[in-house]
Formats: structure tokens, sequence, C-alpha cells
């Protein structure tokens, strides 16, 4: 049987019944009500009027009211910490921290998105942003086989994969994977005046050589010699051993003569082996014309020392080496990966390679005018 709602006006006038005189049996048979209902009443109204009563439950049910408003707001407060460090500068973060309030029970939907200033229908809409994630796991490939790129030589090599995406996105997904190449503190000379070299207009026209050296794991000192062709920016040769003479030198060069046919000019520092009396007898010999930097101006030959610095940063930092032979075939699989893959900045993302096809492509009597250095040096993606 369901029990019978009483209201305070009704309680009072039982208690009045009991005060005048009627027993606690009689009333509540009559009122239908247990023993322990009628002392409960008697507790909580004893002594009351009706006035009393109705301003009792009106205290109460404010009290209740008071109690869910304080009991919303400390879910507001403890919503609102669990977003307090995560950033909302886009729409898409805050819609994500609108579902996390939602999902979590902290607040309603309506008053998680006034709180984080979402409209309802902007949260409900559908996002048609592009899923990158093919890309995005593509590019942290790249990355972690190319640990010295950045992200316009990775853009390159995601371009020739057909990626159709621009810089811009690439620069996004990696500051968002979090990928950056790590700057190495590098000496920077006084600029100063420098002497106009001759720029090439050809491969094959000019040639810069250097030196760069290195160790091995047991302590031995090993140097390299490094030739590129200015023009190009194609590698020719990276000489290996604990010592390069000058007479060590002629015959590497003479190795990429018979190769390639004879530059008009060479380009180096003041090195003694490219200031010998054995290598300036060979080099009159071959009849070719030999340009010396100034003392102290590295960047007058600054096609090879560039080379230096991709050769170091990618090469020999990012291996331990063994023996001579293991640095050997290292670097000459580096040089072929450098002449043949590796996107060049200057060349417009094309490979050195590529440089000198496109350039015996102009040569061909059936190739239209056209301004050769133009067509070498065009950027990737412009027309």
């Amino acid at each position: 049987m369901q029990a019978k709602q009483f209201s305070e006006e009704q309680i009072i006038r039982a208690l009045k019944r009991h005060e005048a005189g009627e027993k606690v049996p009689d009333l509540c048979r009559d009122l239908g009500i247990s023993k322990q209902t009628f002392h409960r009443w008697k507790a909580k109204f004893g002594g009351m009027e009706v006035s009393d009563a109705r301003r009792l439950k009106q205290l109460e049910q404010e009290n209740a009211q008071l109690l869910r408003l304080l009991g919303k707001r400390e879910l507001e407060i403890e919503g609102m910490k669990h977003l307090l460090f995560k950033k909302m500068v886009r729409s898409g973060a805050r819609k994500q921290a609108v579902r996390e309030l939602v999902q979590g029970q902290f607040v309603s939907e309506r008053r998680a998105c006034i709180l984080l200033g979402v409209t309802r229908s902007a949260y409900r809409r559908p996002s048609t942003r592009v899923d990158w994630t093919e890309l995005r796991k593509r590019l942290i490939e790249l990355a972690g086989e190319r640990k010295r790129f950045g992200y316009r030589r990775l853009h390159m090599l995601l371009r020739r994969e057909a990626f159709p995406v621009n810089v811009k996105r690439i620069y996004r997904l990696y500051k968002e994977e979090g990928l950056s190449v790590r700057k190495r503190i590098r000496k920077r000379l006084k600029g100063g005046m420098r002497r106009e070299l001759r720029v090439p207009t050809r491969p094959n026209e000019q040639w810069a050589m250097d030196f760069t050296s290195d160790a091995l794991a047991d302590g031995r000192s090993i140097r390299t010699l490094n030739v590129v062709d200015t023009f190009t920016r194609e590698c020719l040769a990276i000489e290996v051993d604990t010592s390069l003479p000058s007479l060590r030198v002629a015959r590497v060069l003479e190795r990429i003569i018979d190769e390639r046919g004879r530059p008009e000019i060479l380009v180096t520092d003041n090195g003694p082996e490219f200031t010998s009396r054995i290598f300036d007898q060979w080099r009159h010999q071959q009849g070719i014309e030999h340009h010396l930097i100034q003392p102290g101006k590295p960047m007058q030959n600054g096609t090879c020392e560039s080379f230096n610095g991709r050769f170091r940063d990618e090469c020999l930092n990012e291996h331990w080496f063994a023996s001579l032979r293991e640095v050997r075939i290292i670097t000459e699989d580096w040089r072929h990966d450098y002449n043949h893959y590796r996107p060049h900045g200057p060349l417009g993302g094309i490979t050195p390679i590529e440089a000198a096809r496109r350039w015996d492509s102009l040569q061909s009597p059936t190739a239209p005018s056209a301004n050769p250095n133009e067509i070498l040096f065009n950027p990737v993606g412009s027309s």
C-alpha cells in the first residue's frame, strides 16, 4: 500500500490532537501511520504553529537549492582545474576541453560551452579537418633517417614522394611532433672585404678543394680531401687516409680528370698541400689555373666550406669509425646519396646529378632557347 503524504498543516493538527489528550495508538490508527512516524513528526514539528512549519519547509528547500548550487560550483572548479595547464587557443582544442568536462561529468554540455566560450552548434558540428596521419608518419620516418635535415629539405623529399603539401604544412607538423635539428656552435669569423671570384657558367669549369679531419676509435687521426664542382655542387671525390700529401692530391685529381675531363680553375686555401712545389708543377703541366683565397677568408671558397659543413654534420658526426676501410665505405655511400638523392636548396631542390643532366639537355641542338641559369636554378614549385 502506498504511503499517504501529509502536509505540514495536517501534521501539526495531529500533534495538537495529541496535546489535547488523544492517545497515540488511537491517533495512529485514525491517520493510518505507525508510532515511529508519529514520534518522528513530534521530534521535528513539536511546539510549532502552521506558519512555523511552512517557514521550515521553505528554509529546507532553499538549503537544498544552495547545496545543489554549491555542488555544481565545486564540480565546475574541479573541471576547470583539470584544464588549467592546457592550451586552448584553437577552436578544436576548446571543443576537446568541452568534451572532457562533459565526459568527466563535471558540468552539463550547455554549462561547459558557456564556461569555455564555445557555441553549442559549433561544438556539435563535425570537424572537416583533413587527417594527415600518413604524412605525419612518413615525416617522422624521414626525420629519423635524415637526422640532420630540417623541415625545408624534408619537404623536398616528401614532394618527390607525391605528397601534395606546401612547406608551411610540413613546418606545422614538424613542430607538433617536436622534431628539430640540434644546432652545433661554430666559430664565426668577422666579415671583411672579399675578393670577387669568377662565377662558373658551366659544369667542370671550376673545382673547389679542401680538407676535413676526424679520428678513428683507436685515436688515430684521419683526413679527407673533398673535391666539389662549384657549378653543379656535385662531390667529385672524397679521399680518405691518415695523411694526404701533395703527390696524393695530384693523383686523386688525375683520376677525376680521366673520368670527367680537365677543369679550368682550382680553388683552394693556402694549405701546404696546395702551395707545395710538387702540386704547382703538376697543375702547370696540366694547364690548370690555380686560385688561392686570401688567408683567413674561408668563405671565399664558400661552396667547398658549405659542403664540408654538411659532410661533417650528416656523415662524420653521425658515425663512429673503427677502421680506415669502414670510413671509406661509409663516406663513399654518403657521397653517392649526396649526389643522387639529397635535395639542394641552391639548385632549387634538385640533386647535383639532376642539375648536370638538365644542363646537358640544354646543350642539345633541339633544346629550346632559354636562360640556362634560370632553368637550372628554378625553385621547386615555381613556374
